[in-house]
């Protein structure tokens, strides 16, 4: 493979939050072709829960491991808040400005550090709620993101043979909830069909969160064919929401689906003992 010489050089920040415990190599995503320049970071796990009244601290244990097998990381941990999209994006925001932050609550013990190849380091991540702060019902939880970011970019070329520099940054979610305050709940609010598109057609699924607690769940959809009486299951799918939130949650429906009069019943499960919430829609599916 012949490389250009003598080209730019510019840095690829590649962000990811982990969504479970992962090894992340950099070459699987945007395409970057480059020889001996893989990286990666593994860290987790991808969510840390603290459970803390006010002037209480309470700590959690962190992994990070570099998977490399000839390169030592230069690692640096920071924060930033974050909350969800209507849609169930992560959206960040710098620290301390969104009303449910607890990132200036927390620290860890090693906030700049190496990881030679192969090597794993444990950090403790300490939460400290202020003495001064007690449980509301407008902020009955509180979120930051803690990223874990690599300072020292490993040079390459992608498959152009531009110079490039790539760094990895890892990014865990932290909950903090008070003590007897955890009361997962939500209302269904509308189902609505969408015909098709470009793509496939869908239901739109729109609820609220009206607990005191985040949320983890599924959302199991089926189809009752009211002509032939077929029974069609889709594959369930994960939601995750805060206290407040209000969703747009959007379920693609088979692109083989016949024509025909549907009875959808969308079936939402979440919590710890699997509380269950149940909403119906009659749609009339046309294929183009």
């Amino acid at each position: 493979m012949l490389f250009a010489r003598n080209a730019p050089t510019f840095v690829v920040y590649v962000f990811t939050i982990n969504m479970k415990h992962i090894t992340f190599f950099l070459y699987s995503l945007f395409f970057l072709h480059f020889a001996q320049a893989q990286t990666g970071l593994t860290v987790g796990p991808p969510r840390l829960y603290f459970t803390a009244n006010s002037g209480q601290n309470q700590s959690e244990l962190l992994e990070v491991t570099n998977p490399s097998k000839d390169y030592t990381l230069e690692l640096s941990v920071s924060f930033q808040d974050w909350e969800y999209s209507e849609y169930g994006d992560n959206v960040l925001a710098q620290a301390g400005t969104l009303s449910n932050s607890c990132a200036e609550w927390i620290s860890v013990s090693e906030p700049f550090f190496m990881l030679n190849p192969g090597e794993t380091k444990q950090l403790t991540v300490n939460l400290q709620v202020p003495s001064a702060f007690v449980y509301t019902d407008a902020t009955p939880v509180h979120t930051a993101m803690l990223f874990v970011t690599q300072l020292n970019p490993k040079e390459g070329q992608d498959r152009d043979g531009a110079n490039i520099r790539v760094a990895v940054r890892s990014g865990v979610k932290v909950y903090h909830r008070f003590p007897d305050r955890n009361n997962p709940d939500l209302e269904i609010q509308n189902l609505r069909y969408l015909p098709q598109d470009s793509t496939s057609s869908f239901l739109e699924a729109s609820f609220e969160a009206t607990g005191n607690v985040w949320l983890e769940g599924e959302i199991t959809v089926e189809l009752l064919n009211q002509d032939s009486g077929d029974k069609i299951r889709l594959e369930k799918q994960n939601f995750f929401c805060l206290p407040h939130d209000k969703r747009k949650h959007y379920i693609a429906l088979p692109k083989d689906l016949q024509a025909g009069e549907y009875l959808a019943s969308v079936v939402m499960s979440y919590g710890d003992n699997n509380r269950i919430k149940i909403g119906e829609l009659i749609f009339k599916h046309e294929n183009d």
